[in-house]
């Protein structure tokens, strides 16, 4: 039977990994972030589960976990308290809800969220982005009900109020070094000289196939690269920005050289590739991200 429970709980965190991405990377407004305290959350949740016992609320457990997996993430990285009283909350009243205006959220990109405080964003992403109750949400968050229905109304509010703005063009810029390296890295993707990519690597670089493994080290990341060389004629690639960071934008041939199937966010460090976030088999990471492109995608078929 433990077994079983075993197996049964390792189906709930697979099916539930893209809700939990979607609410960890709104909460941090990084699509590398989020992933990484989905990890976080799916570590610890593993390692709790054979003593909680029975949970009657499955979902809503890992929920809780990721919720304060994510806000100790924001402690530590973000200076200003994002917090507001629950007691504040409680005295505004909550206004009338419309399909339409959670329509319009469920596609804010990951920045934007991050403009919120964090009560605000939580209740946002949970009840319009992930269709969680009031009740559920103040499960989640700790925050009493009539606080949680509260940080909704002003979430929704503040976002209005950004979608109003003028769009003025604020694109991240990378320096010339880091987009030279970058450009490097992707030509060697168009031309299938993975064998110059491989000498780019650090000697601790770190590869996170998301949702399928991880490893550390120029030889071991090094063969990673089969796969791509092997795949030659599916794949189109373009150097790009995903949420302010280098990454190469991975078209499928057969689907749209106009719009990325996936992206593998990259840092770079002195002349090296020092991590690899390539999510191949986490698509879902493109909803929602703040994405550019600078080159056409060449249709050059090895």
């Amino acid at each position: 039977m433990a077994d079983d429970a075993g197996t049964e709980f390792n189906r709930l965190l697979a099916e539930m990994r893209p809700k939990l991405y979607r609410y960890c990377a709104r909460m941090t407004g990084s699509v590398v972030d989020g992933e990484d305290i989905v990890q976080d959350t799916m570590i610890k949740a593993f390692d709790a589960w054979p003593a909680v016992g029975p949970v009657d609320n499955p979902e809503g457990w890992l929920f809780r976990i990721a919720h304060n997996t994510a806000l100790d993430f924001l402690r530590r990285h973000v200076r200003e308290s994002v917090m507001q009283p629950a007691e504040d909350l409680e005295m505004i009243a909550a206004a009338h809800e419309s399909s339409e205006q959670a329509e319009e959220i469920a596609v804010t990109s990951l920045r934007t969220f991050l403009r919120l405080p964090a009560l605000q964003r939580s209740a946002v992403i949970l009840k319009d982005v992930l269709g969680h109750s009031i009740e559920e949400v103040s499960s989640i968050t700790g925050a009493t009900p009539a606080a949680a229905k509260s940080a909704l109304q002003r979430g929704r509010a503040r976002l209005r109020e950004f979608a109003a703005e003028p769009k003025d063009i604020d694109l991240p810029l990378l320096s010339d070094e880091i987009h030279a390296r970058l450009a490097a890295y992707v030509n060697c993707f168009r031309t299938g000289d993975f064998e110059v990519v491989r000498q780019m690597l650090a000697d601790d670089v770190k590869l996170d196939l998301v949702g399928k493994f991880s490893a550390q080290g120029k030889g071991t990341v090094g063969e990673y690269y089969g796969r791509y060389a092997a795949a030659a004629k599916q794949w189109a690639y373009a150097a790009g920005i995903v949420d302010g960071q280098p990454a190469m934008l991975v078209f499928d041939r057969s689907v749209s050289l106009e719009s990325p199937a996936y992206f593998v966010a990259l840092t770079f460090y002195g002349d090296h590739v020092a991590a690899i976030h390539d999510f191949l088999f986490a698509r879902y990471a493109l909803e929602g991200v703040d994405l550019l492109r600078w080159a056409t995608v060449h249709d050059d078929k090895q």
